[in-house]
């Protein structure tokens, strides 16, 4: 499979205050030649507007949820509006899905996460029998353990994990075999004060490892208690996300190539998650994208 550079982003992409300087953003995306959006959403509203506004605004960039929540959207509405994307932009839309968190589905239905694989499969199912059933092509599963990466090989195209190192990617490819996507978001930081590095670093890490989903797949890695505590240690945080210069930063991505990871969509940190870095997506560009 071609190897592909790709961008992940968060707030700043579904935001309304944003929205024009996202579009902005996605257009020169496009022209440095990353391949591929990957965005979250999907929490009760079906497919956000951004992914239909990316593509109608960009002649080749691809978008992929990153994920919508299988406790949230309806899969009828997702089939309906995948067809739409396949009609109108034909290739181009990747629909990921993901079983979420306890913590967040109970927060607004309590109780209601159980059995996240079985309601995996059941959700597949369900699109699978709609009047415009998703083909696996264009579907990809957030998957961390063995169960969730083996359905994404036999039901979809691929994987997404998310806050994973380099050995997890390596792991994932062996569960895969080849040819199944593996897409690794992989945060990084560009600056080169250290300081300034680690704190951008742990205020991203202290909220993902309180989340049980991360924080257990990091332990069967390997990782101990006090590798995930609180905002982790410094040897977790330097396996995570690669930080400094421009060129540590292409170092620890081009790790997870070297593991076997297809694409790897990447997040830049900042202190401002309000605005996007443009200057650090062209610098890895000119350093990742041939």
């Amino acid at each position: 499979m071609t190897r592909r550079v790709s961008v992940w982003g968060g707030g700043f992409w579904l935001s309304r205050k944003t929205r024009e300087a996202a579009l902005d953003a996605a257009r020169e995306l496009d022209g440095l030649g990353y391949s591929r959006l990957w965005t979250s959403g999907g929490f009760g509203e079906g497919v956000p507007s951004i992914y239909g506004e990316v593509l109608a605004a960009t002649p080749k960039l691809g978008v992929a949820s990153g994920i919508i929540s299988i406790w949230h959207a309806d899969p009828a509405d997702l089939a309906k509006e995948v067809d739409r994307f396949e009609r109108e932009y034909p290739g181009r839309f990747l629909l990921g899905l993901g079983a979420s968190h306890g913590a967040v589905v109970d927060a607004t239905d309590a109780g209601r996460y159980t059995k996240p694989y079985s309601r995996m499969v059941e959700y597949l199912d369900a699109l699978d029998a709609t009047s415009t059933p998703v083909p696996a092509e264009a579907l990809a599963l957030a998957a961390l353990g063995p169960r969730m990466l083996t359905l994404s090989a036999e039901r979809t195209a691929g994987a997404h994990p998310y806050f994973v190192p380099a050995e997890h990617t390596a792991q994932a490819r062996a569960i895969l075999g080849d040819g199944p996507l593996l897409a690794p978001e992989v945060a990084v930081v560009l600056d080169e004060n250290e300081d300034t590095a680690r704190g951008i670093a742990q205020e991203y890490m202290r909220g993902y490892l309180s989340l049980p989903n991360y924080s257990n797949n990091l332990l069967r890695l390997g990782y101990t208690e006090d590798d995930v505590a609180g905002a982790g240690s410094d040897r977790l945080r330097e396996a995570l996300i690669p930080s400094g210069s421009i060129e540590r930063v292409v170092a620890g991505i081009e790790r997870h190539y070297e593991a076997g990871a297809d694409e790897v969509p990447i997040q830049v940190l900042t202190a401002d998650p309000t605005s996007f870095p443009t200057q650090a997506y062209r610098d890895l560009a000119a350093a990742l994208i041939a």
